[in-house]
């Protein structure tokens, strides 16, 4: 039998973009996050982070400063009830695995045995929902700047 995941973009979907959020002080939770993977969980969804993090390329971060806010985050989530089943990221400027290419979501899938097609994205730039959609997902959200009645859309 496949999965279905919740595929979040990390910065401006799970926590505030302030640009190239590389340590925890500058990490600020977006309202509803928590609830709204919550709702997820609760209907089967495996709640899968993707994730850009250039600031590693461009020398703003290190992977050790990135792993921090991601064992940061995760646990935050846990602490909220909600499982992150996988936290995946591309540090690099370009190639097949940066949205909007699809490779991370791929990734996703065979590692997971997901069902694309009933699988749901959330992002807050274009290039998040190309990723998916290139990757199989048919129900994508640009995310604005409230969870409220999103929950309702899973």
């Amino acid at each position: 039998m496949k999965n279905k995941a919740l595929f979040l973009d990390r910065d401006g979907t799970i926590n505030t973009d302030y640009g190239y959020v590389g340590s925890v002080d500058r990490f600020e939770f977006i309202d509803g996050i928590f609830e709204f993977c919550g709702i997820a969980q609760s209907l089967g969804y495996k709640i899968i982070v993707i994730t850009n993090q250039s600031g590693i390329a461009r020398g703003f971060y290190t992977v050790a400063d990135y792993e921090k806010v991601t064992k940061y985050m995760c646990n935050e989530f846990l602490r909220h009830g909600v499982k992150i089943t996988d936290v995946l990221y591309c540090p690099e400027l370009s190639g097949p695995n940066r949205k909007p290419n699809p490779g991370l979501f791929i990734a996703a899938r065979d590692k997971y045995n997901i069902d694309m097609a009933n699988s749901v994205s959330v992002g807050d730039k274009q290039r998040d929902l190309d990723a998916a959609r290139a990757a199989g997902v048919i129900k994508n959200f640009l995310f604005k700047n409230n969870y409220k009645d999103l929950g309702r859309d899973l």
